[in-house]
């Protein structure tokens, strides 16, 4: 079990706050980890994985013109994922996974590129009531390794949301092969 996902659902069970998540790249893996937490019922909301780009565009929302123009793996397009699961089903937090785990590269972006969002009350510019921050991410490592990494990846920052603190936006940066929640 994650300690993070743990972390995650004893703050938002504290503050009677529920989460819901997009994903692509990491296929079901971050709804694994959460729902791996005992009590994550109280305030896991459910997930949508949107592997194909078009229903990230029809179930979550995300601008058909921004998939086509730049493609899925976008930091704005990230950003739309977690804005529209949090809206679709209904959760106070969305968060959201996109990127290329390999083996090749995809819409023009090379293997380890991953950008990950968080959409919550508390997050955004100046603790606005609506908001939300993306983080870009170099990963290297096969193919599990980049999807695993991705996982820990979206819950710290969803983490760090819930904790107040103002991350950087589509900050990059360079993980070794972190493996594991």
């Amino acid at each position: 079990m994650s300690s993070t996902a743990a972390d995650v659902v004893r703050l938002l069970t504290v503050r009677g706050e529920t989460l819901a998540v997009a994903e692509s790249l990491t296929g079901g893996l971050v709804a694994a980890g959460i729902t791996s937490v005992p009590g994550a019922s109280r305030a896991f909301r459910g997930s949508v994985t949107a592997y194909a780009t078009e229903l990230k565009r029809d179930l979550l929302g995300v601008d058909g013109t921004l998939l086509e123009a730049r493609g899925a793996v976008d930091p704005q397009v990230a950003a739309q994922m977690a804005a529209g699961v949090r809206r679709a089903l209904g959760a106070d937090w969305g968060i959201a996974t996109t990127g290329v785990a390999g083996p090749g590269p995809q819409d023009g972006q090379p293997v380890g590129t991953v950008f990950v969002a968080v959409d919550g009350p508390a997050v955004g510019d100046g603790g606005s009531t609506r908001g939300g921050k993306v983080e870009a991410l170099r990963l290297n490592g096969d193919r599990a390794e980049i999807r695993m990494e991705s996982v820990r990846s979206v819950l710290a920052l969803l983490l760090r949301g819930l904790a107040g603190e103002q991350t950087g936006n589509e900050r990059a940066q360079d993980t070794e092969r972190n493996g594991g929640f």
